[in-house]
C-alpha cells in the first residue's frame, strides 16, 4: 500500500534537498582541484591536508551554536544565514585566495557556512515532517549530501578546466546564494518544539548522558573521519596512480570522484532502508567493518592497473556510505524531542571534528611515510582511515 505524504511535507523535503545540493558545490572544491593547488602554491601534503580539513574545523567551531539555536528559533532563519556565509566564502576565495594562509581563512569560513546549512537543514526538515515517513525523509536529505559532493567534484572540475579555478569558486558562491533565495521563497515557517521546563539550550549534559543517542554520535564520528579523509585525498591518490602508469586509460580522477559520490548517495539510501527493515546497529556495524577492511588495503593497490584501482576506490566510497543516513537517523530518533537541535549539534560537532582531523592526519601520515610518490606512504595513509573506522562498532554498543 502506498503512503500519501502531505504536499507541505513533500515541498519542504524537496526544497531542503535542492538547497543542500546547491550549498555543497563549494565544499569539496579544494580537494577536487588539490593537485593543481599543490603545484601552483608549492604546498606540502600536510599544508594541503590543513586546507582540505579546515572546512570541518570551521564547521566544528560554529555548529554547536548554530544548530542548538534551532531549538529556540526556526531553523529556516539559521539556514539562510549559513547559505549567505557559504556564498561569501566561495566568492572571497575566488578573488582573494593566493596561498596557504589566505586559502585557510576562506575555507574556514566555508565551514561556518556548512555549519549553518547542513544540520540546521535537517532540523528544519524534522520540524516540518512527522509520522512513519520521517525516517525515509531524513535518509533522502542525508543522501543529498553525497549528491552535493558529486556536484562539487564534477562542477568545480569542469569549470576550473574551462575557465580556471577562480571561476569554479565564484560559481560555488552564486549557487549558495541561490539556495538562500530558494529557502526563503519555498519553506513555510515552523516553530521548534519548546522544552516542557525552561532550561539553558547550551547545556549539553543531558545529551551527553543519553547513551542510546551517543552511541550513534560516536559511531558517526568514526564514519566521518574515514569518509572525509578518503574524499579529500582520492583525487590526489588517483592522479599519482595515473601518473605512475604512462599510457593508462580510464576515467579522470575527478570523474571517478563524481561517480563515487553518486554511488555513495545510493548506498546511503539503501543503508537507511536496511536499517528500518533490520537491526539498525547491526547494519551500521557491518558497513563499518567492510569499509575499514578495504581502507586497510586500498592504498597498497597503487601498482595495480589504473582501472582496477579506480574500481576499488568506487567500492570503498560505496561501502563507507551505507551507514551514513542510518547513523544520523538513529541519533535523531534516540534524542529527546525538546533537545533534538542540541543532539544534532553534538552529532555534528564530533562528526565533523573528526572530518577535520581525518584529512589532516592522512596528509601527515603521507608526509612522514615518504610523501606522495611513495606507494608505502599511500598504503599507510589509507590504512590510518581503516583503523579509525574499525572503532565504530564499539561505539554502537552504547545503549
Amino acid at each position: 500500500m502506498t503512503t500519501a505524504f502531505p504536499p507541505s511535507e513533500t515541498r519542504a523535503v524537496f526544497c531542503l534537498c535542492v538547497a543542500e545540493v546547491l550549498t555543497m558545490v563549494g565544499v569539496f572544491a579544494f580537494p577536487a582541484l588539490l593537485p593543481g593547488f599543490v603545484a601552483e602554491w608549492s604546498l606540502s601534503n600536510t599544508e594541503a591536508g590543513w586546507i582540505s580539513g579546515v572546512v570541518f574545523a570551521g564547521y566544528t567551531v560554529a555548529v554547536p551554536i548554530l544548530t542548538t539555536l534551532t531549538d529556540r528559533v526556526d531553523a529556516k532563519r539559521v539556514y539562510v544565514f549559513g547559505a549567505l556565509v557559504a556564498a561569501l566564502s566561495g566568492l572571497g576565495f575566488a578573488v582573494a585566495a593566493e596561498g596557504f594562509w589566505s586559502a585557510l581563512a576562506w575555507r574556514a569560513l566555508a565551514g561556518i557556512g556548512l555549519a549553518g546549512t547542513y544540520m540546521p537543514g535537517l532540523k528544519a526538515l524534522v520540524d516540518r515532517v512527522s509520522g512513519s515517513g520521517q525516517a525515509r525523509w531524513i535518509s533522502y536529505y542525508t543522501a543529498s549530501f553525497s549528491l552535493g559532493t558529486s556536484g562539487s567534484f564534477l562542477i568545480t572540475g569542469w569549470v576550473a578546466e574551462a575557465f580556471g579555478w577562480p571561476a569554479a569558486f565564484a560559481l560555488s558562491g552564486l549557487a549558495a546564494a541561490l539556495a538562500a533565495v530558494l529557502v526563503l521563497a519555498m519553506l513555510v515557517p515552523a516553530r521548534p518544539q519548546a522544552p516542557a521546563v525552561k532550561s539553558n539550550p547550551f547545556d549539553f549534559g543531558p545529551v551527553l548522558r543519553n547513551r542510546a543517542a551517543m552511541g550513534y554520535v560516536l559511531g558517526y564520528a568514526t564514519h566521518v573521519w574515514e569518509l572525509f579523509g578518503a574524499r579529500s585525498w582520492m583525487v590526489a591518490f588517483l592522479v599519482w596512480v595515473l601518473a605512475s602508469q604512462p599510457g593508462a586509460a580510464g576515467p579522470s580522477p575527478t570523474t571517478v570522484a563524481t561517480i563515487s559520490a553518486l554511488l555513495a548517495m545510493l548506498a546511503s539510501m539503501v543503508g537507511a532502508d536496511l536499517a528500518v527493515r533490520f537491526d539498525r546497529r547491526r547494519v551500521c556495524a557491518l558497513s563499518m567493518l567492510a569499509s575499514a577492511a578495504l581502507a586497510l588495503a586500498l592504498g597498497f593497490t597503487g601498482g595495480l592497473p589504473y582501472g582496477v584501482v579506480a574500481g576499488l576506490v568506487l567500492l570503498h566510497a560505496t561501502l563507507v556510505q551505507i551507514d551514513s543516513a542510518a547513523l544520523t537517523t538513529g541519533a535523531v530518533q534516540m534524542a529527546d524531542p525538546a533537545r533534538r537541535g542540541a543532539t544534532i549539534a553534538i552529532h555534528s560537532l564530533l562528526g565533523f571534528g573528526a572530518g577535520f582531523v581525518g584529512p589532516l592526519a592522512f596528509g601527515m601520515v603521507l608526509d612522514m611515510a615518504g610523501g606522495g610518490s611513495s606507494s608505502l606512504a599511500w598504503g599507510l595513509a589509507f590504512a590510518s582511515l581503516g583503523v579509525v573506522a574499525a572503532l565504530g562498532p564499539l561505539a554502537l554498543r552504547l545503549r
